[in-house]
């Protein structure tokens, strides 16, 4: 990293999901190195802690925990409550969380895993932390997709898999769902100095989908993982976009490595979008119109 970017985050607060390991964990270390002051949150406490150590030792500055199942709605509730209570200025939210699983899994609240944790996760918690990012304004949101948009459709007809499930067809879907949902904010956001823009950090060797791999997974992974970027690679579009001053502007957009890219032709459907975020608001309990 360039002397002149150093210390380019110095002033900034930042809260990460998903930072226990892989993507997320390099993207808190990357920030902290820049000077951010990073928040990061992850499921289990003491790997949450563990990497909290090795962020606070990167990057030498403050580094704040909170713990929480974002997979379910009532932790993330309890979540942006501490979050609001202990980060009075929040200049960057990383909605990094994401999982894949081979087989259907039903979340606290009876909704299918991967639709509740890669979507509706990063929808409510954005949501509930939308006054504070406004308030602290010039801010971001940055949240991580994945080529696999590009194979995703959004099934309001089974959005829960309840009828058919595949692990490959809901990640699809959640993938697509959020940069639709990331498309659908920076509208929602114009003229309030909020930005939004969403991420795929390409193709990173950590234990994504290890809980429950589908056959495929099992037997091509070990052999693509000379092929896979280090989670250090994979967070450099995250990063980029948390922190270049020449984004200060720019909202509304899918990055593929550092640069602006172009999604699925159904990601810039605004029906979907529209119809989207109310499914969304709905299932999560929040009335925003």
């Amino acid at each position: 990293m360039g002397q002149d970017q150093s210390r380019l985050m110095a002033g900034k607060t930042v809260l990460v999901t998903g930072a226990t390991a892989g993507i997320g964990k390099a993207t808190a270390v990357a920030l902290a190195v820049m000077g951010a002051h990073v928040a990061i949150a992850g499921r289990d406490r003491r790997r949450t802690e563990a990497a909290a150590d090795e962020v606070r030792s990167a990057g030498g500055g403050q580094v704040d925990v909170f713990v929480a199942d974002l997979s379910s709605q009532a932790e993330v509730r309890r979540l942006a409550d501490e979050v609001l209570r202990g980060l009075p200025h929040l200049d960057v939210l990383v909605n990094n969380v994401g999982g894949y699983w081979a087989t259907r899994h039903v979340t606290a609240d009876g909704l299918e895993r991967t639709f509740a944790l890669n979507h509706l996760a990063p929808f409510l918690l954005t949501s509930l932390l939308v006054d504070r990012l406004k308030d602290s304004a010039p801010a971001r949101v940055v949240t991580v997709s994945s080529n696999a948009q590009a194979m995703g459709r959004v099934d309001f007809g089974d959005l829960q898999g309840e009828r058919s499930y595949s692990g490959s067809r809901a990640y699809n879907q959640s993938k697509l769902a959020n940069v639709v949902f990331t498309y659908e904010l920076a509208r929602r956001l114009q003229g309030s100095a909020v930005t939004a823009n969403t991420a795929h950090p390409g193709v990173v060797s950590t234990s994504f989908g290890a809980e429950d791999p589908g056959r495929l997974q099992r037997l091509f992974v070990p052999f693509m993982h000379p092929f896979m970027k280090a989670p250090a690679k994979g967070a450099t579009t995250s990063v980029y976009l948390a922190s270049a001053p020449v984004l200060d502007q720019v909202t509304g957009r899918y990055f593929v490595n550092c640069k602006p890219g172009s999604s699925s032709g159904r990601s810039y459907d605004e029906t979907t979008a529209a119809r989207l975020w109310a499914v969304s608001a709905d299932l999560v309990g929040l009335d925003i119109p």
